[in-house]
C-alpha cells in the first residue's frame, strides 16, 4: 500500500497540474495564433472539385447516376437549359457545370455542408453560395416544366386500357399530398407536426397518368391536412390551380370530398391497392370494382411521390435550411422530376416505378381515408349540396356500368 502524501507534496502535485494546464492552453492558442498568420489551406486534395466533375462525367455512366441521379446526356441538356433560361454563368472559380453538380449532388445525396466541402474540395461559403444560387434558378423554371394538364385530350393510359375506358375517360390527373422532412424553428415546430409527431412540411401536387408533375404548391405545415390545402388553393384566385372544366375530374383519396371536379372513391369500402390483393375471394359487387379501379388509376399519383422521393433522399432527410429555401428545395426536386421525365424516358427510377399497379412505400403522414373538416366545410348550403348529389350520381353512373361490363 502506497504511504499517503504530506500536504506539501499535495501542494506540489497541484502547481504541477496547474503548470501543465496553462502551458497546454498557451500552445493551442499559440497554434490557432499561427494558423490565423499563415491561412493554412484545408482543402489540399490533389482531386479539385472540376476534376472530380469531370471524372464522374466521363467514367463509367452508372458512377454518375449513383452520385447526381441523372445520366450525363440529360445533365448537359439541363446545362444548356439554364443557360439560355436565366442568368446563371461561370464564376471566377467554379464553372455552372460544378455549380450545377454541386446542388444536385447534395439534393440527391441528402449531403450536409461539411461533407460537400470535403467531396467537392470548397470552403463551406463557397458550397452555400453556389447551392443558393442554383437552387433560385432551378425553382424559377417551375412554370416552364410543371404544366396544366390538357384538357381536352384523353390520356392514352385511359384510352388504350379497357379497365379504364370509357368509364374514366374525362379524368384529367390525379391529386394527393404528400409530407416531406422539414427544419422549423422552436417558436413554429408544433406546427410542423404531423400524425407521427415528426416535423414535416404538406406539399400538394397533381400528376398526370404520364408520371409529370402539372401543379405542385410546398411549404404547408405538417399538421394541415390534405384537403384544407386543396380547399385553401381552390378559393384563392392568385394560386394558379388548373380548375378542372365542366365535365371533368380530378382523382382524389377518401381525405376529400366527392363534389365536381373531385371523384372520390367510396367510403368504408376497401380501396388500396394493398386490401384488395390480400382478399381471397377477389373482388365483391360494384363498389369494390370502382375503387379497386379507380385506386389503380390514381395510384399513378404514388408512384410519382416514390420516384421524387428515392431520386432525392433530402426529402426524406431534410438539414438545416430556412423554411423558405425549404420550399425552394422540394420546387427544384419536382422541377428536376419532370425534365429528367421529359428527356430521358430509360431512366431506371422511372422504369422502376412506371408500371401500373407497384405499390411505393407507403407515405406514414398520409391523410388517406382520413376525412377532415375542412374537407366538407365547403359542401354546405343548398348548391353545394346539389353540387355534391350530382357528383355522386356521376360516380354510381360510372360504377354500375363497369360492374356490367365485369360480369
Amino acid at each position: 500500500m502506497c504511504a499517503s502524501r504530506t500536504p506539501a507534496e499535495w501542494d506540489e502535485t497541484f502547481e504541477l497540474f496547474v503548470d501543465m494546464t496553462l502551458g497546454y492552453m498557451a500552445l493551442n492558442m499559440g497554434q490557432r495564433y499561427l494558423n490565423r498568420i499563415k491561412r493554412l489551406p484545408m482543402h489540399t486534395s490533389i482531386r479539385t472539385g472540376h476534376q472530380y466533375m469531370l471524372e464522374l462525367l466521363n467514367q463509367h455512366p452508372d458512377r454518375m447516376f449513383n452520385k447526381i441521379r441523372m445520366y450525363r446526356p440529360c445533365f448537359e441538356m439541363l446545362i444548356q437549359v439554364l443557360r439560355q433560361q436565366t442568368s446563371l454563368q461561370n464564376s471566377r472559380y467554379v464553372t455552372l457545370e460544378e455549380q450545377v453538380m454541386i446542388f444536385v449532388y447534395v439534393i440527391s445525396q441528402k449531403a450536409t455542408n461539411r461533407m460537400a466541402m470535403e467531396d467537392w474540395q470548397h470552403s463551406g461559403s463557397t458550397i452555400s453560395v453556389v447551392f443558393t444560387r442554383i437552387c433560385k434558378a432551378i425553382a424559377s423554371l417551375s412554370q416552364t416544366f410543371i404544366k396544366s394538364p390538357n384538357f381536352d385530350a384523353i390520356p392514352d393510359e385511359i384510352r388504350w386500357n379497357p379497365k379504364y375506358y370509357p368509364y374514366f375517360q374525362n379524368c384529367i390527373g390525379a391529386i394527393d399530398g404528400t409530407h416531406i422532412a422539414a427544419h422549423a424553428p422552436a417558436d413554429v415546430a408544433n406546427n410542423f407536426r404531423g400524425r407521427k409527431s415528426t416535423v414535416t412540411s404538406n406539399m400538394l401536387a397533381i400528376c398526370s397518368f404520364d408520371m409529370l408533375f402539372t401543379y405542385v404548391v410546398t411549404g404547408w405545415e405538417g399538421a394541415v391536412n390534405d384537403s384544407r390545402v386543396l380547399t385553401t388553393q381552390l378559393e384563392d384566385p392568385t394560386s394558379g390551380f388548373p380548375h378542372p372544366p365542366p365535365g371533368k375530374y380530378y382523382l382524389v383519396d377518401s381525405g376529400y370530398s366527392n363534389k365536381p371536379g373531385f371523384l372520390a372513391p367510396f367510403r368504408n369500402v376497401p380501396y388500396h391497392l394493398r386490401d384488395a390483393r390480400r382478399r381471397a375471394g377477389g373482388i365483391n359487387g360494384p363498389t369494390e370494382l370502382f375503387n379497386y379501379r379507380h385506386a389503380s388509376l390514381r395510384n399513378c399519383i404514388e408512384r410519382c411521390f416514390g420516384v421524387l422521393k428515392a431520386r432525392f433522399p433530402i426529402l426524406r432527410y431534410m438539414t438545416n435550411f430556412s423554411l423558405i429555401r425549404q420550399r425552394e428545395i422540394a420546387m427544384c426536386c419536382c422541377v428536376l422530376h419532370n425534365f429528367i421525365r421529359l428527356h430521358n424516358r430509360g431512366d431506371p427510377l422511372f422504369d422502376r416505378y412506371g408500371v401500373d399497379g407497384v405499390m411505393p412505400p407507403s407515405d406514414s403522414d398520409s391523410d388517406d381515408d382520413a376525412p377532415s373538416s375542412s374537407g366538407t366545410a365547403c359542401d354546405q348550403g343548398a348548391n353545394s349540396r346539389n353540387d355534391n348529389n350530382f357528383a355522386n350520381d356521376m360516380r354510381d353512373r360510372i360504377m354500375f356500368e363497369m360492374y356490367l361490363n365485369y360480369n
